[in-house]
Order: C-alpha cells, then sequence, then structure tokens
C-alpha cells in the first residue's frame, strides 16, 4: 500500500512550480513517508533532499527520483546507526546545498528544517513535531544517565534548532498539540493540516481469522513513550485477550511482565493490520501521540478507540461516539475507560464518517492553501 488514491484533486496551482522536497531520512516505511509519498506524487519532478537514505527500504514510488543526501551518507551501513549520530545532524544539514526552486517544501521531525532554502525560494515545513531527543522525551531516547551526562549537548541541539526555525516561512503542523509544541520550542505560529489516512484501504469488512471482539488491539512502537506497559499488565491482570502489533526497545520488557492473554504479532503487513483492525473489539491506544493514525485507521474499520486523552487523539476520537478517552495515564484510569466502553455501543458508519475528516483530499487542500500563503511572500517580498 502506497502511494494516494487515484481521486486526489491537486491544486492547479502546484502545476509548474519548481519545488524540492525536504525529509530527515529514508530507512523505512512508516507515518512521515507516507506524507512524502503523497508530495512525490504531487510534485513528480521535485528531487528530496535528505541527510542518508537506505536504497533497499525506499517504497517503490520514491525509486528512481533524485536524492540528494548529506555526507552520513558515505558512512558505511549508516541506516543501522543513524539515531546515534544526533551531534552530527548540524553539520550534516550545513553541508547540504538544495537545487534551485521555487518552493522548498520540508517534512520534519528532527534536523531537515534547517536546510537552508535556495536563493529566491520560501521554506514551508511540515514539521511532525520539534526534535523529540532535545525537546520532548530525552530521558526516554537517552535515558536519565544519559541526558545528565549529555546536558550541554542538547542545550547546544536546543539552541541551533530553535535559532534555525528562523530559516522557515511558514510552518504548518498535523494537530493543534503540536502547534503547541511548535510555539513553546520556537515562538512560531503555525497552520494545523491533519496528515491524509488511506481511506480507500482502511474500510470496513469481514473480520478474517478471529471473530469480531475476540481481542482488543495495540497498534504501536514498543518503545517507552507509548506507554503500552500500561495495557500489557492490565489485559495480564484480567486475563481479557490482547493483540499487540509492533516492535521496539520495549518488546523483551513488556514480554516479561505479560500473561498467556498477551499476545505479541510483531510487525505485520498492510492487509494483515487492516483485518486485524476489522476484527478487533477496540484499538487500545495508551500513549501521548503527536497524532496517531492508528486510531483514524481503526475507526475508518469501523472499530472504537479507548486512548489517552492527550495528543492527536483527543482530536480525532469523540469521546462518548467514537471511543472512550481516558486520564490521567494510569493503568487504573485505562480500566475505568474500559469498563465505560463495555457498557456503550458504538455505530460502524458514524465511526467511518468521523475518520473520512482525515482523508487524503482533506490534507492537500489544507496544504495548498498554507503553499498559495507562502508563496504571496515570494511574490511580495515580505
Amino acid at each position: 500500500m502506497s502511494g494516494a488514491p487515484s481521486d486526489v484533486r491537486f491544486p492547479a496551482a502546484w502545476t509548474g512550480l519548481r519545488v524540492v522536497l525536504g525529509h530527515d531520512w529514508l530507512t523505512g516505511l512508516r507515518g512521515g513517508e507516507r506524507v512524502l509519498e503523497l508530495l512525490a506524487r504531487a510534485f513528480p519532478e521535485a528531487p528530496i533532499v535528505t541527510l542518508l537514505y537506505n536504497p533497499v527500504a525506499l517504497p517503490p514510488t520514491l525509486r528512481g527520483r533524485a536524492i540528494l543526501a548529506s555526507p552520513l551518507q558515505r558512512l558505511p551501513a549508516v541506516h543501522r546507526y543513524y539515531r546515534r549520530l544526533l551531534p552530527l545532524f548540524p553539520a550534516a544539514v550545513a553541508a547540504l546545498r538544495a537545487p534551485p526552486a521555487d518552493l522548498l517544501l520540508t517534512t520534519s521531525h528532527c534536523a531537515i528544517k534547517a536546510l537552508r532554502p535556495p536563493p529566491g525560494a520560501v521554506h514551508l515545513c511540515y514539521c511532525f513535531t520539534p526534535m523529540r531527543y532535545i525537546w520532548t522525551f530525552p530521558d526516554e531516547y537517552l535515558g536519565r544517565a544519559g541526558r545528565t551526562v549529555l546536558a550541554p549537548l542538547l542545550g547546544a541541539l536546543r539552541h541551533w534548532d530553535r535559532a534555525t526555525a528562523a530559516r522557515v516561512d511558514r510552518f504548518v503542523t498535523l494537530s493543534r498539540h503540536v502547534r503547541e509544541r511548535i510555539w513553546d520550542c520556537y515562538e512560531r505560529d503555525t497552520d494545523v493540516v491533519h496528515p491524509p489516512v488511506r481511506l480507500d484501504f482502511f474500510t470496513p469488512g469481514p473480520a478474517v481469522g478471529a471473530p469480531a471482539g475476540a481481542y482488543d488491539l495495540v497498534v504501536a512502537a514498543l518503545v517507552p513513550y507509548k506507554r503500552v506497559d500500561l495495557a500489557v499488565r492490565l489485559y495480564s491482570r484480567t486475563g481479557r485477550s490482547l493483540w499487540i502489533v509492533g516492535d521496539g526497545s520495549e518488546e523483551r520488557a513488556l514480554r516479561r511482565i505479560a500473561g498467556p492473554s498477551v499476545r505479541f504479532l510483531a510487525r505485520v503487513g498492510d492487509d494483515e493490520l487492516r483485518d486485524l483492525y476489522r476484527g478487533c473489539r477496540c484499538l487500545v491506544f495508551p500513549g501521548e501521540e503527536d497524532f496517531g493514525l492508528a486510531p483514524v485507521e481503526a475507526q475508518a474499520c469501523g472499530r472504537p478507540v479507548v486512548a489517552y486523552a492527550r495528543g492527536g487523539a483527543a482530536e480525532s476520537v469523540v469521546d462518548g461516539e467514537t471511543g472512550v478517552l481516558f486520564q490521567p495515564q494510569t493503568e487504573e484510569a485505562l480500566a475505568a475507560a474500559l469498563e465505560r466502553f463495555e457498557r456503550m455501543r458504538f455505530d460502524a458508519a458514524v465511526l467511518r464518517r468521523n475518520a473520512e475528516r482525515f482523508g487524503p483530499q482533506p490534507f492537500v487542500d489544507g496544504l495548498g492553501r498554507a503553499i498559495a500563503d507562502c508563496l504571496a511572500l515570494r511574490r511580495t517580498g515580505s
């Protein structure tokens, strides 16, 4: 599953526009790369500037595209350990040169938003979030001991990240939650355009492999801030069936605390993921996400969501109508939310209509307005 539905309409003003796309790195196909795929389809001649990429991991839609990488690309097998090179990212970005263009359009959660636009171009950044490593979750990524040792470096990186935000003429982000974070980090106003969800693929349908409602589902990377441990502990205690899709650094620890009712599925293909959504009783989403595609994908498949009431899920889940929101972020609050969920009934058609707010066409329309406003700055010279 890649690209965008064939019926997505791109603005006529984009035709003939010279665009350079920027993306932090290309090492896999996740939510950020889905956004890039759609933009690559909208601007088929646009080169992509990035810190590094793994040719084997490129989706078919990006193969054959002109890709300009930083000197980090020359390091052997760099795609296996690039996250450890965080202190080198500022120098790597500084070494990049964007080709001539009218518009530099970056999609960034890390460093590529610091790329200097070519002369005469305007820079619009679709910012998934300011760098989590240095602003939001440094303990989760570095550990408390690592954060203490690297405190001077983190301070320097924050200064660099804030200063290079001035290279962006206009910020767009994926949720109101991240808009507040961008203001806190950069003191910049931001448009909100929710990211595109493949509504043509994630649809209600017959369950495959298990009766509908036989299990509850988690779809998440198994890293600390996702708080999958809350669900694992609760379902292990209650004996209720929980299936988990995802892998990551916390998998071994989660398996140690999991009871026999918790099943780990690691990574699955798109077709299997859709079947899992369709067959579950609900999606459990205990983490604080910038947006979170999984809750929208589940609703698009006609399944409700039980989610922590912060972050993007608070914007995509309608409490009492398409799911249940809970707080605080504790096992007890999750248990209470599930008890409330079990007393409710949900209409799959209502769930689907709510998900349709987050399709590719609303994304393209919203981004098109932001690009038009950004280009107006170039015309006026302001």
